[in-house]
């Protein structure tokens, strides 16, 4: 056991309740953080054997520890060859960037002193991706449908590297990690296994189509809602305060003990998959939250790197799936409307360069691990990998969107919605609902909501019918799968035209604040 966990098992046994043992626990903890520091020449937690490092344009940025005074040089041989210029180990840390490196490998790393020297050996350049988020990600490779079939697979991927950092808190930003639960690996069967299933399978998926080394860096933990991982600074301007809830609610202890040690290395990308948590706990800050949360990650990795990784970096998530079948609560549709800040799509003017996974059409009601873990990761991952082609990679002509409403027009008899793309239609009696009103204001939660029949549709166009409401009543929102659990496997009622991508839900109001896209006549 490390001494980190020592600590920390210290903390539960006694409860911290004296002053002496807060004390105690703090002094260890810190002692922890820097136990790597003990003045001899070595890498920094992350950065060993088999590792992937961010590719070309971008420039690697590796750093460590060694004693204080010293003159740190980097070594680069391989495939190329190249020498850093000498940093100087300051309060016990050096930190050194290397100029941009083309795909491939494998290449030896050597930190170099007077009389002494670090090596790393095996190591890749492609692209790195950090994958976060709660227990869907958390979700290990060895428990989705198809888990033998896929592991057999792994060894047939030597280019894709996993890493996974330990779970950890700290009321503090810490500087690295305080452990490493699977160090950098080449992938066989029995490391796959344990690792999170849609980061292995993002990964994959994404070097059989870019053919260069993939890195994963897996830092999540179940549960867990975004404000433990969002630093106290993202957290302030969406006006929550620290918290005194359960641990893994502490506002920022996930950041501080399992993202902030992470900024100095230089990456691709991010993808999350998070938010039931936050079904019950800061519902309605979500909007504001989440954006925010990518918002600050960009900025501090891009500061943390020294300017290598992007100032606007790409980042993919996964819209919440399904919990409770013919649940009434709507804390998922909320979410998932919350993930996309109230737009109902991304990328969007507010959350830019951006991706999404839509996994309301693929629910699990007999998953052995709980409906809210659906064993269907492939998908999600599959989806993922659309958006990243798009968004991070430019790649044009690749369909990653599913079809959303630009146009929305209502008489007393049908509301007509127009998409953004060619749809693929199932008949349905109750996946929209529409609220009718007598007042000129939005529709909400609290409003009565009335399921409507898919009347007709078209190329483009699917229509509802408005003969619910009353006659001095009009159809003032529309909304589309608003519920936890809207449509069977992969059957929910609008596709793309190839049937893959499923429309996302949205609510539409006639009146603002989102009534721009409604004619009515």
């Amino acid at each position: 056991m490390t001494l980190s966990a020592r600590a920390l098992q210290l903390c539960v046994h006694v409860g911290c309740l004296l002053v002496m043992a807060v004390t105690l626990c703090v002094l260890l903890i810190l002692v922890a953080s820097v136990q790597y520091s003990d003045g001899t020449l070595h890498f920094a937690s992350y950065y060993r054997d088999h590792m992937v490092l961010q590719k070309s344009p971008e420039k690697a940025v590796l750093w460590g520890y060694g004693p204080e005074g010293a003159q740190v040089t980097l070594l680069l041989s391989g495939p190329i060859n190249q020498s850093s210029s000498p940093v100087t180990v300051t309060k016990g840390i050096w930190r050194a960037t290397l100029d941009p490196v083309e795909a491939g490998g494998p290449y030896t790393v050597t930190a170099l002193i007077q009389g002494d020297k670090a090596t790393l050996t095996d190591v890749l350049f492609g692209d790195v991706w950090l994958c976060g988020g709660q227990s869907n990600m958390y979700f290990k490779t060895s428990q989705i449908f198809n888990a033998l079939e896929e592991l057999a697979l792994a060894a047939k991927y030597p280019h894709v590297r996993t890493f996974m950092v330990a779970l950890n808190q700290s009321e503090t930003e810490l500087t690295d990690l305080i452990q490493v639960e699977l160090p950098w690996s080449v992938p066989t069967a029995r490391h796959v296994a344990g690792f999170s299933a849609v980061c292995w399978l993002f990964g994959r998926y994404m070097y059989e189509n870019l053919k260069y080394p993939i890195g994963l860096v897996e830092s999540c933990w179940g549960g867990t809602p975004v404000e433990a991982w969002s630093s106290s600074r993202a957290l302030q301007q969406c006006g929550l305060e620290p918290s005194q809830d359960s641990p893994k609610e502490r506002n920022s202890v996930l950041w501080n003990a399992m993202i902030h040690p992470l900024l100095n290395m230089t990456i691709k990308g991010a993808i999350w998959y998070q938010g039931e948590a936050n079904t019950v706990y800061h519902q309605d800050t979500y909007n504001c939250s989440f954006p925010t949360m990518i918002d600050d990650w960009r900025m501090a990795f891009h500061q943390g790197s020294g300017w290598q990784t992007a100032h606007d970096f790409p980042f993919g998530f996964v819209q919440l799936s399904t919990y409770k079948k013919d649940s009434t609560d709507d804390g998922f549709p909320n979410i998932r409307w919350h993930q996309t800040a109230d737009i109902g799509f991304v990328p969007n003017p507010r959350m830019q360069k951006t991706f999404m996974a839509v996994a309301m059409d693929l629910p699990d009601e007999s998953s052995p691990y709980g409906s809210i873990h659906p064993r269907d990761k492939q998908d999600v991952a599959h989806r993922l990998t659309l958006g990243a082609r798009a968004v991070a990679y430019n790649e044009p002509d690749v369909p990653f969107l599913g079809p959303f409403p630009n146009l929305i027009l209502s008489t007393p008899v049908y509301v007509n919605i127009t998409y953004d793309q060619t749809v693929s239609v199932t008949p349905s009696k109750d996946i929209f609902e529409i609220c009718c009103s007598r007042i000129k204001a939005p529709c909400g939660r609290k409003s009565r909501w009335i399921e409507v029949p898919i009347m007709q549709w078209g190329r483009t166009t699917v229509q509802v019918s408005a003969k619910v409401c009353e006659l001095t009543d009009e159809v003032a929102a529309i909304r589309y799968a608003w519920r936890d659990w809207p449509c069977k496997f992969k059957a929910c009622p609008i596709y793309s035209s190839s049937g893959i991508l499923p429309a996302p839900p949205f609510i539409i109001n006639r009146y603002p604040p989102n009534g721009n896209v409604w004619i009515s006549y």
